[in-house]
């Protein structure tokens, strides 16, 4: 751990309840960094459980796609600061720009980013549980990379019950949205599936009101999960009394999302079935056609 003598604070770029963010220099390399300053005060052990899960995973997890954490350091005021690479953008940003083209190749190319970094972590035992557009971050030439590990948590443990208030709302898993504690790395791959939906809208897929309506917005548009097609959905907690919408199908699916090639909708389909334990697995949607097919990434 090195110390704050180490860095110059230059300019806030925004502040949290719980977390200030400076864009910083480390005076040895003259790098610009960004500097998130974790506020102590106000946590009864001193300092806030989302701050040290965020330091302990970015410090296992190097991979080309996901935000590199430079240093960790404590201040005069013994508030912990996570220096980490600048990234000016991020995936939300892009997409809501109706000044930015996108292309097919841009969205392969994202998507792909996403998978392998995803992929790293669910293969280093830790499970996000808070992918979305503006936890993406990007740098100037596209490059795009996972960040905010505050929710993480780790896949070694899965009889642990688990909270399932996590994940951004829109983003958020089906067996999330019935009330399961128990769930594994699946509930990434449904967030990567909706993201990769609003890559090709360019405006959210399934964006509920509220957590009742999130459950309405997502069965109307992929289908009502029964004991036929997910064993054991009917004893979720927050299953009852389902109004049965049919899956879509292709040719519904090819009129939505008109540009997407038919392995486009093959992988997205994948990506979002209603089943965990059917769901592709990031490994699964690597692998997919849609990325051996022109535009090649």
């Amino acid at each position: 751990m090195s110390g704050i003598q180490n860095y110059s604070k230059t300019k806030k770029l925004g502040e949290g309840t719980y977390a200030v963010v400076y864009l910083g220099t480390q005076l040895s390399t003259s790098r610009e960094v960004a500097i998130k300053e974790i506020k102590t005060e106000g946590f009864k052990d001193g300092l806030d459980m989302s701050a040290i899960r965020e330091v302990k995973y970015l410090q296992e997890l190097r991979h080309a796609n996901i935000i590199e954490l430079v240093d960790v350091f404590s201040d005069s005021r013994q508030n912990l600061n996570l220096v980490l690479e600048v990234l000016p953008s991020d995936l939300e940003k892009v997409l809501r720009d109706k000044n930015t083209f996108i292309g097919g190749v841009d969205i392969k190319r994202w998507l792909l980013m996403i998978l392998r970094g995803v992929y790293h972590c669910h293969r280093n035992g830790i499970l996000h549980r808070d992918l979305k557009p503006n936890n993406l971050l990007m740098d100037p030439s596209g490059n795009l990379k996972i960040a905010d590990f505050g929710l993480a948590r780790s896949l070694d443990q899965p009889t642990e019950k688990l909270t399932s208030n996590v994940v951004t709302r829109w983003y958020r898993a089906p067996e999330l949205l019935f009330g399961a504690r128990l769930y594994t790395a699946a509930v990434d791959v449904w967030a990567i599936g909706t993201i990769f939906a609003e890559m090709m809208l360019r405006t959210p897929y399934l964006p509920g009101s509220d957590d009742a309506n999130q459950l309405a917005v997502t069965i109307q548009a992929l289908g009502t999960p029964t004991e036929e097609n997910w064993p054991g959905v009917s004893h979720l907690p927050l299953y009852n009394n389902l109004t049965v919408y049919p899956a879509p199908t292709r040719a519904e699916l090819r009129r939505r999302f008109v540009a997407a090639s038919e392995m486009a909708l093959e992988a997205m389909e994948g990506m979002l079935i209603m089943n965990p334990s059917e769901r592709w697995t990031c490994e699964r949607a690597l692998q997919s056609g849609y990325f051996l097919e022109e535009p090649i990434p």
